[in-house]
């Protein structure tokens, strides 16, 4: 059994908008439902974590149950608000972002085999202008050294890593 966390509860407030930021639509749809048909292709299970007095985001996820992060207090702590809805699940879970929604479900389904074939699986991109990404760093054998945010990063991290 496979479930997905989406963290969806950002405000949109770099957006200029009111708008939660994964209803924001592309091509006619939310942000979010374009990440939800590329996991109901791939995982059993969704939980979506939203903010709280999202309600319009909270039916744009349905029928997938929601959980509320009340206080923004990062992504680990808004991930942790999806646990009581998995509480009895036994399987491997995913962490996506909901504003992602190019995500492919064969995307995802290499990232579950590569899960089964290495205990834990990291999902990362190499955009061509990496801007304010956060950093992914590798060692020279690519094994993973360091996660951080740009804002966080040393002098040499903002130009390397994934």
């Amino acid at each position: 059994m496979t479930a997905a966390i989406l963290l969806a509860a950002g405000l949109g407030t770099r957006m200029r908008s009111a708008l939660p930021k994964a209803l924001h639509p592309i091509a006619g749809r939310p942000m979010l439902r374009h990440l939800l048909a590329s996991v109901e292709a791939v995982f059993d299970r969704a939980v979506v974590v939203v903010g709280p007095e999202m309600p319009a985001l909270e039916a744009a996820a349905a029928p997938h149950p929601t959980a509320v992060q009340r206080e923004r207090l990062g992504t680990g702590h808004a991930a942790l608000q999806a646990a009581p809805l998995l509480e009895n699940h036994a399987g491997d879970v995913a962490v996506l972002y909901a504003d992602n929604p190019l995500i492919t479900a064969a995307t995802l389904r290499r990232l579950v085999a590569a899960r089964r074939e290495a205990g834990l699986a990291l999902l990362a991109m190499r955009p061509a202008d990496p801007a304010r990404y956060g950093r992914v760093l590798t060692d020279a054998k690519g094994d993973v050294t360091r996660v951080v945010e740009w804002a966080d990063a040393t002098e040499p991290e903002p130009a390397a890593g994934v």
